[in-house]
């Protein structure tokens, strides 16, 4: 296995660890092991919102508040598509707040640092798998596990506004939505 791959399956089994739960309306992560620090410097939150028949689709999501100015920056989603590439690869390598410090592996954990040029200073983001099977999102039923585009964007429309009821106390749309999908 390759170095990168190595620290990405790391990566991916700490963030398996932190998300055991499924949380209804999210649960916000102070911790990461690999990151040098008392705690994050920045508000991330995870967990599954149900969409779909009897809400058969959990979909995973990370929320990062904006570094700035979060009751008026922007909100962006991000779905970086499927079924093989999860959010958490646009997270980690290429707009998040933290990344891996370019190092040769050693076979330890890798260290995670902040990321100079994150998109979260200026914007408030969420990171989403989509569609169902991708990453950590899963279907409850085989049937809940057939998804065609029409239907992951179905999907994607409940998510936004299962959050949206769920986060009035934060505020989330007030700003314009903007979105960057890589899919394909």
């Amino acid at each position: 296995m390759a170095k990168p791959e190595l620290c990405y399956l790391c990566l991916v089994l700490v963030v398996v660890e932190i998300c055991s739960q499924p949380a209804a309306a999210g649960s916000l992560v102070k911790f990461l092991p690999g990151f040098q620090g008392p705690q994050l410097p920045f508000e991330l939150e995870t967990g599954y919102v149900g969409v779909g028949d009897s809400e058969d689709v959990q979909l995973f999501y990370y929320f990062i508040k904006s570094e700035f100015e979060p009751e008026s920056d922007p909100l962006m989603l991000w779905i970086s598509g499927g079924p093989g590439c999860s959010a958490l690869s646009g997270l980690i390598y290429e707009i998040g707040p933290i990344t891996f410090e370019p190092v040769e592996y050693n076979g330890s954990l890798p260290t995670s640092i902040l990321n100079p040029y994150s998109w979260t200073m200026v914007a408030s983001i969420i990171f989403i798998d989509l569609p169902v099977g991708t990453e950590f999102s899963y279907a409850r039923t085989p049937a809940a596990l057939q998804s065609s585009d029409l239907q992951a964007s179905d999907h994607a429309y409940q998510f936004l506004r299962k959050v949206s009821e769920h986060q009035k106390e934060r505020t989330l749309f007030t700003t314009p939505l903007f979105y960057e999908y890589l899919a394909g």
